[in-house]
């Protein structure tokens, strides 16, 4: 635990002190500062402020806290730094980290950047993996692990390993590989210690290991690690061979923008945005669903003109003041179901018959609606409302219900089985679908049973 509090007096203070140049009193203030708590300061101060952080600092504290800042007040960090300066918080980042700052580079950068890396090895690392698509395993992986080979002594093993595990920040878990590189399995710390010192790797390791290949999308390498709480993850290519590992960090990442990408989904914003970024990028993001809400809106002025003949009937003209009612259940009820199931596929417990589940979605409605439909005739009671009306208008939103239901356990399955994120139909979708459904079914339903 940090021994300040990171709040608007302490961000004052060190403003303060970097616009009088007291690098002492810096220094000892952020002497104790977890990289996590320095990343939330320099985000917290202007982009001068925190270029003179980095700076002043030195990479060994700020490299970290650099991997963790929000990539555009990075960028603009980057872009004050020279090539020497970045290249020094480069190398005390681990590869995937110091991937992820090359990339943000002009290609120009990258290379004279890469080229004051004093390390070659980290170098090479890097430049492999710059190869990968940042969305696959190769793209989370970071070469650092400790690995042995399956001919070694348990003494020449532990040897190998206090070797290795110097460039590693931290031992998840130690693989055993042949001559060839390929993976075979995983060495138990305890049955390393235990073993005597002339036995072989090859007669202790454990040959059961999960591993990812490295272009596995990094949405399957998160279900994965999640489903075995996998603190890391070997990463292989097709012919087996041992590449790197996945932290969990790394995956938390992964599942954090993919919760914050399905959330703007279901809000209805179809591009990754922010609250900061540029209007244009706004609108582009919000406006096609936006005017898809128009026109389902506009589709329900249709229906309704051509129920009009009601409002003639001072006796059910009444129906009218129910439509926003029978709207708001439609896209209730489709959201929610469409809800559980979006989350069901993210979790992959999503299986079995559609027609099954179907049919519970069915059962489910009908009590949902059934119970709805009783308060709808008390009210109708209360009100000295002629009962055919409130029995046609609850029988109407159960109908509503089940169809609404339906139609969101439905959609997303099918997006997804044509490859199109489910969490698309948790938004304006399938709220606009269901509202123009509900309207119409209910006052198809009311003019059977009025006759109007």
């Amino acid at each position: 635990m940090a021994t300040f509090q990171i709040n608007s007096d302490f961000i004052n203070e060190i403003k303060d002190l970097i616009a009088k140049g007291n690098k002492t009193r810096i220094k000892l203030k952020l002497k104790s500062a977890h990289y996590a708590d320095l990343g939330e300061i320099i985000e917290a101060i202007s982009l001068d402020e925190a270029t003179y952080l980095i700076k002043l600092l030195g990479s060994d504290k700020t490299a970290d806290a650099l991997a963790e800042v929000d990539p555009d007040i990075r960028e603009g960090i980057l872009e004050q730094l020279s090539a020497k300066e970045i290249a020094k918080e480069v190398l005390e980042l681990d590869t995937d980290d110091a991937t992820d700052i090359i990339l943000e580079l002009p290609a120009e950068r990258q290379e004279k950047v890469m080229s004051q890396i004093a390390d070659d090895e980290h170098v090479s690392d890097i430049r492999d993996l710059l190869k990968y698509d940042e969305n696959t395993a190769g793209g989370l992986m970071a070469k650092e692990l400790v690995k042995v080979n399956e001919d070694l002594s348990v003494l020449k093993c532990l040897n190998e390993m206090r070797a290795q595990a110097e460039n590693v920040t931290r031992v998840h878990s130690i693989y055993v590989v042949d001559k060839n590189n390929k993976l075979k399995g995983r060495l138990s710390l305890k049955d390393l210690i235990t073993a005597n010192s002339k036995a072989k790797v090859k007669d202790i390791y454990i040959p059961k290991v999960d591993y990812v290949t490295v272009d596995q999308e990094n949405e399957e390498v998160a279900k994965i690690m999640s489903k075995y709480d996998l603190e890391a993850i070997p990463v292989v290519n097709d012919k087996k061979e041992l590449l790197g590992r996945i932290t969990i960090d790394d995956i938390v990442d992964v599942i954090k923008e993919e919760a914050d990408k399905d959330y703007q989904l279901a809000a209805g914003i179809s591009a990754d945005v922010e609250a900061d970024d540029k209007i244009f990028d706004l609108v582009k993001a919000r406006l096609p669903w936006l005017f898809l809400g128009l026109l389902g809106g506009l589709g329900s002025v249709f229906i309704l003109q051509d129920f009009e003949t009601i409002m003639e009937q001072p006796t059910i003209r009444n129906l009218f003041f129910y439509t926003p009612l029978i709207a708001a259940m439609a896209g209730n009820v489709g959201v929610q179901s469409s809800a559980i199931i979006v989350q069901g596929i993210a979790n992959d417990v999503v299986k079995g018959s559609l027609f099954n589940r179907l049919l519970k979605e069915i059962g489910l409605s009908l009590i949902n609606g059934f119970s709805l439909a009783i308060i709808i005739l008390i009210f109708g009671q209360i009100i000295n409302q002629s009962f055919l009306v409130s029995a046609t208008i609850a029988g109407s939103m159960m109908l509503v219900i089940v169809v609404a239901a339906l139609v969101g356990t439905f959609v997303p399955i099918v997006l997804n089985k044509q490859g199109i994120d489910p969490a698309i139909a948790t938004g304006p979708f399938i709220t606009t679908a269901n509202d123009i459904f509900g309207i119409f079914l209910f006052f198809y339903i009311a003019k059977l049973i009025l006759g109007f």
